[in-house]
């Protein structure tokens, strides 16, 4: 998928491309032109957000004080990521990108790659 579906919601369960249940999202984001898609994104400043979240904002609320180098954060931010809550004790949290999910369904997203091809959450 080229976008995060409309439908996503924090609390679905997340399955890799194998069928493996590999955690919840406990966070998303949706893309900075997500008000108006056919908005070139450097022109979505015109548009009114009830939002009222400035990217600034936008990044301290989803990244906090992490380490998130660039231009992966401007990327995130740009098309929007969802955050999973990996299950497993070890299992290191990790941001799903929207052209890594494959569909939506009753279980909750699929991806089309497995756990080890999704961005791990720095530390």
């Amino acid at each position: 998928m080229e976008r995060l579906p409309e439908d996503i919601r924090v609390g679905m369960n997340v399955f890799d491309s194998e069928g493996h249940h590999i955690g919840k999202i406990d966070d998303l984001k949706f893309p900075e032109n997500a008000i108006a898609p056919e908005v070139e994104v450097s022109d979505v400043d015109d548009v009114v957000d009830d939002r009222k979240e400035t990217i600034i904002d936008a990044v301290a609320e989803a990244f906090g004080r992490e380490d998130i180098p660039e231009p992966l954060r401007s990327q995130l931010l740009r098309d929007g990521y969802v955050h999973l809550d990996a299950s497993g004790l070890f299992a290191a949290d990790r941001y799903i990108l929207p052209e890594q999910i494959s569909g939506l369904g009753a279980d909750g997203i699929k991806l089309n790659v497995t756990r080890d091809a999704l961005i791990k959450r720095p530390h």
